[in-house]
C-alpha cells in the first residue's frame, strides 16, 4: 500500500477535517474517495473553471434579475444611491486597494 503526504494550510485542514466529520468520514477517507472517483472519471469528478465571482448576475434567474433592476430604479427614485467615486472608495476601503 503507498503513501501520500501533502502539507496543507492549518485552517484548510481543519476546516476540512470538521466538514468531514459531519459527513460522517475522515478527510482520509474523503481524500481515497476523490481519488477513486478521478481514476473512474479519467480526470478530475467535477468541472473545472475559472470562477465567474466578480459577476453576481450569473446565477439569477430573470426574475431575480428583474427585482433588482426594479429595485435599483427605485433606489435612484428615492435618491437613495451612491455616486461612482463613492462606491469607488468603499471598495478601496474594504479590499484594501
Amino acid at each position: 500500500m503507498g503513501t501520500i503526504q501533502v502539507r496543507i494550510d492549518d485552517e484548510l485542514k481543519r476546516k476540512s477535517d470538521n466538514l468531514f466529520h459531519d459527513l460522517g468520514t475522515d478527510t482520509t477517507t474523503a481524500i481515497r474517495m476523490f481519488l477513486t472517483q478521478a481514476v473512474a472519471h479519467n480526470g478530475f469528478p467535477f468541472e473545472i473553471k475559472k470562477s465567474a465571482a466578480h459577476d453576481s448576475f450569473t446565477h439569477m434567474t430573470e426574475e431575480q434579475l428583474l427585482n433588482k433592476l426594479e429595485q435599483a430604479r427605485q433606489h435612484a427614485a428615492d435618491g437613495t444611491v451612491k455616486t461612482g467615486e463613492e462606491v469607488l472608495a468603499d471598495m478601496r476601503l474594504k479590499y484594501g486597494l
